[in-house]
């Protein structure tokens, strides 16, 4: 087995030849024809039991060929590429030179490497201070969010509906005097002002009382979703049967009793105040951080092979599938609602997959330039505490060596983005 590796005119390139001797080749074919001739009937033979050279004879010489030049690929072209330390990182482009029984498979596969990345300034760039303070309106406005959740629903008797009300109705739709599929509903909840109904409807229902009836006339959206109502006048008959309103706690030290650790309001808004205050830091460092990252990146010019771009993309695509499979949708149906199709998707994503491969290689290239290393303890750390969020034991998880990889990276490449915010001037 021998390679010989050349570059090519385009930048971040090889054209790798691979020689096969024949001997090799021919012991291949040997276990793909013990593999599948199970598959071949031939007259005089019972199934699976022909000689591979009555095979041959009978399919031909090539039979074999195809299915022998995928197993040797399998088995020699990530060991080739290891042992001559190329980073690949596309597919390759595979021709086959030489190709049959008794000679030495030649074939060559072109890919695309990993580029070398030569650093712009990342010591000393300049960032804005990035700072958020907590002030009493932020306090006041996770107080009312926490009266929000700890409000009650009471029935209203004496008045009409206001916005804000929760009401009970019923309702049924016509077009041209006639109902429509969908129109109609008994007992259906609607908060008035919440815009979840065609629009002009919920304003109408305003100072309606407690089991009036009304006509409300509503226009469809010219772009609404069924083209048989898009664009229609209609008439909603609606019958009014409960009126409901949110009463909040009135917020002070029983408030806060209730609904914290703490026995005074005081207690309660220091506590708001110390967590908003971690709060700010957190997203003032990721921000100044995500920033410093930017400059780096502008301060270098770096030339990004397709290929790593294109993975890029597919992982995105990936993520897109499984966070849309918690919604019971698949991309292919989330694409069509959108009315996009996959190459339109892939394309919205290239800039950002670009960015992405972008910066990696970069902080890949400091990490190895300033010898930023993940000490054993840290990675330790990061298993444990993994381990409890997965429900998982430590052990278990130290066994996984692309988890403990992928652990060192993620650590190393934290130290490395730090160690730049630590070294640029903030003003």
């Amino acid at each position: 087995m021998s390679i010989k590796v050349e570059k090519t005119d385009n930048k971040n390139e090889l054209k790798l030849e691979f020689t096969v001797e024949a001997a090799k080749f021919d012991e291949a074919m040997k276990k793909v024809y013990f593999k599948t001739a199970k598959y071949f009937n031939i007259p005089g033979f019972r199934k699976g039991k022909a000689p591979m050279n009555i095979v041959e004879r009978y399919y031909g010489d090539e039979i074999f060929y195809e299915d022998t030049f995928n197993e040797i690929l399998q088995e020699v072209y990530e060991k080739e590429l290891t042992e001559n330390e190329i980073t690949a990182v596309s597919y390759p482009d595979l021709d086959v030179k030489q190709i049959g029984k008794g000679k030495d498979l030649i074939f060559t596969a072109v890919v695309q490497i990993k580029p070398e990345v030569k650093l712009g300034k990342y010591k000393g760039i300049e960032l804005k201070k990035i700072e958020y303070n907590v002030t009493d309106d932020d306090i006041k406005h996770e107080l009312d969010h926490m009266a929000e959740r700890n409000s009650r629903m009471v029935t209203v008797e004496d008045r009409a509906v206001k916005n804000g009300d929760i009401t009970v109705i019923d309702f049924e739709g016509f077009v041209d005097g006639t109902p429509f599929e969908g129109g109609k509903a008994e007992g259906h909840e609607l908060t008035i002002g919440s815009n979840t109904f065609i629009p002009g409807f919920e304003e109408q229902i305003i100072g309606m009382k407690k089991e009036e009836e009304k006509d409300i006339k509503v226009k469809f959206p010219d772009e609404y979703f069924s083209k048989d109502l898009a664009g229609k006048d209609a008439t909603f008959k609606v019958k009014v049967h409960e009126i409901k309103q949110k009463e909040l706690p009135k917020i002070d030290d029983e408030f806060a009793k209730d609904v914290s650790e703490f026995d005074t309001l005081k207690e309660l808004k220091n506590s708001i105040k110390e967590k908003l205050v971690k709060e700010n830091e957190s997203r003032a460092k990721y921000e100044t951080e995500d920033e410093a990252v930017k400059v780096v990146c502008e301060n270098t010019d770096l030339d990004i092979p397709s290929g790593m771009i294109e993975t890029e993309i597919d992982n995105m695509e990936k993520d897109m599938e499984a966070r849309l499979q918690y919604q019971g949708l698949n991309l292919d149906n989330y694409l069509k609602m959108v009315g996009k199709t996959r190459e339109e998707f892939r394309k919205e994503y290239e800039e950002q997959a670009r960015n992405s491969v972008k910066s990696r290689l970069i902080i890949e290239e400091i990490v190895k330039e300033e010898k930023v290393e993940a000490s054993d303890k840290e990675i330790e750390e990061k298993l444990k505490e993994m381990a409890v969020n997965y429900g998982r034991t430590e052990d278990e998880l130290k066994e996984n060596e692309a988890l403990k990889n992928y652990i060192k990276g993620s650590i190393e490449t934290e130290k490395a983005i730090e160690f730049i915010v630590k070294n640029a001037k903030i003003k």
